[in-house]
């Protein structure tokens, strides 16, 4: 049996995107000898851990999240010796490894779904959700899927539908099956045996369905919006959450067994990414001590503009439904708009917002995700229709998140060819003009860089337990100010951020020292006991 010292409590982890993060070989897509070149880079930011979106074998007709192949390497990205030696690498900088890992549906290239369609008999006729269509031809149910219309797709072989929540080409596992979630748990311990960290599960709520394949209930008008699709996509019109499309109940038995798997390995780290209606509660219910997942996904400020209102919602009903789980907190990922775009065009505007946004994410009572570029205060790309690559996008176009737009590739060198991310003449997605000024070389010597204030924060969160571990308390205030304590062991933080683009005034309560952390504090100015905050601005003091 395995021990778990819960290093991930209050960790930091760095996503990258290996496709865009550092190309070894000159073929305009980054791979598994690119990151590893880049490691000494990573352990400088004073992050805990890598999360690695995938680099599984794939036709890649959604980047990877559509595996041919649970436990190859795809020859894009290198070879399964290659990961060893990335994995040998990190941890030899005190880097921990998390695999991004899609269990809930393969691609249509996958032999187990070859086989699968061949007829209705053969050994793993059952291994995905296949079902006959009604009288009239039509699919079985109202499912609809993320990326747009019926999550049914008809099979001439079989004279059957399968279920795709997402592309046609992304079969669902039939998770009922036993002999298929023993494939999973075998998936697991091959990769886990090989020293890995833990895992990131994709899109792990729709991982089961109801095996009756009932119609998932239809949206009043009086009801909230869903969180994390706007109105454009038809599936905002349908609730999911703990419905018959996306069945939680059940998903957290399979979770359990998962868990169990990774108690028989030392210091595992199991992560669920939980979208749905609501989602920031939703989330909630898949973290708990013991069992279930040690920690979920929040999208409550992923992809979103900071203000009051949205952080206060956030937090506040994570903490009400939390229990004796653990959040992880984002402000953005390779699924959303860029965290910098989310303001205004100015440099200077979106840099001050870069700060504060920085400072409140990794102040938050929970585990945090930063996504690579992140740190340099990368806006979103502008990406032509003719260079998209994303089929979500392509799909929802021109009401589109713009996704590509947040996976171009890193810029490294300011003055160097694809701004020093490939010797190739072309990438994959193109190197953005407006990323070049803000690569790494430029901010490495600039003390008051975005880059370099990341380090200097993520230095003092990793020696502050009041950061890292402690409770959080949400205090009241005027106007566009965010204010809360995180206390540990008898130490106590206020933390205070303008989330205005203009001036903002705080007094600071009574029994607090009135000269705020200069390091770890900017945009400021003190008057008695008023903070007097410039564009957001943000302090830090202590009782």
């Amino acid at each position: 049996m395995g021990t778990n010292k819960e290093w991930w409590r209050g960790a930091v982890i760095y996503q990258i995107y290996p496709r865009s993060y550092m190309d070894s070989n000159a073929d305009g897509i980054g791979d598994l000898r690119g990151i590893i070149s880049k490691l000494d880079y990573v352990s400088s930011l004073g992050v805990d851990a890598i999360w690695l979106s995938p680099f599984f074998r794939s036709p890649m007709k959604d980047f990877g999240y559509d595996i041919s192949d649970y436990r190859d390497v795809d020859p894009i990205f290198g070879t399964i010796d290659d990961f060893r030696l990335l994995l040998k690498e990190a941890h030899a900088r005190g880097l921990k490894i998390i695999l991004d890992q899609v269990w809930s549906h393969t691609s249509d290239q996958h032999n187990w779904f070859k086989e699968s369609r061949a007829n209705k008999t053969n050994a793993k006729h059952d291994w995905y959700i296949w079902a006959d269509c009604k009288p009239d031809g039509t699919p079985p149910n109202n499912w609809l899927s993320i990326f747009g219309g019926s999550a049914w797709e008809w099979d001439t072989r079989r004279e059957q539908y399968y279920l795709h929540h997402f592309l046609t080409c992304q079969p669902a596992l039939n998770l009922w099956n036993q002999d298929v979630r023993k494939e999973i748990t075998d998936t697991a311990r091959y990769w886990l045996d090989m020293g890995i960290d833990g895992f990131r599960l994709d899109v792990i709520n729709c991982a089961l369905s109801h095996p009756d394949l009932l119609d998932n209930p239809i949206r009043t008008p009086d009801m909230p919006p869903p969180t994390d699709m706007n109105s454009s996509n038809p599936m905002s019109r349908q609730i999911r959450s703990n419905a018959y499309g996306y069945l939680s109940d059940d998903t957290f038995k399979w979770l359990n067994t998962l868990r169990g798997v990774a108690n028989d390995y030392k210091d595992i780290f199991l992560m669920g990414e939980i979208g749905g209606d609501n989602n920031e509660i939703t989330a909630t219910k898949y973290t708990q001590t013991g069992q279930r997942l040690h920690s979920a996904y929040s999208f409550g400020l992923t992809g979103k503009t900071i203000t009051k209102d949205l952080v206060l919602r956030t937090v506040q009903n994570i903490e009400k439904e939390i229990g004796d789980g653990w959040i992880t907190y984002a402000l953005g990922n390779h699924d959303n708009v860029r965290f910098a775009s989310n303001h205004g065009q100015h440099q200077d505007a979106r840099h001050k917002y870069g700060m504060m946004g920085m400072a409140l994410l990794l102040s938050l009572r929970g585990t945090v995700c930063m996504y690579q570029g992140e740190e340099l205060g990368l806006p979103t790309a502008e990406i032509s229709f003719e260079d998209m690559q994303d089929p979500y996008d392509i799909r929802m176009h021109p009401d589109s998140m713009n996704r590509d737009g947040g996976r171009t590739p890193m810029p490294w060198v300011e003055n160097a060819p694809m701004a020093g991310f490939s010797a190739a003449p072309k990438t994959w997605l193109p190197v953005s003009e407006t990323h070049v000024p803000l690569a790494v070389d430029i901010q490495e010597n600039d003390g008051a860089s975005l880059l370099n204030a990341y380090r200097r924060f993520l230095k003092w969160r990793r020696a502050t337990p009041a950061l890292r571990l402690g409770d959080i308390k949400i205090l009241e205030t005027p106007d566009n100010i965010v204010a809360f304590t995180r206390s540990h062991e008898g130490k106590i933080l206020l933390c205070v951020y303008n989330t205005a683009n203009t001036e903002q005034a705080f007094t600071l309560p009574e029994g607090w020292n009135p000269s705020p952390l200069p390091l770890y504090s900017s945009e400021y100015k003190m008057e008695g006991r008023t903070v007097k905050f410039g564009s957001y601005g943000f302090a830090f003091f202590e009782a």
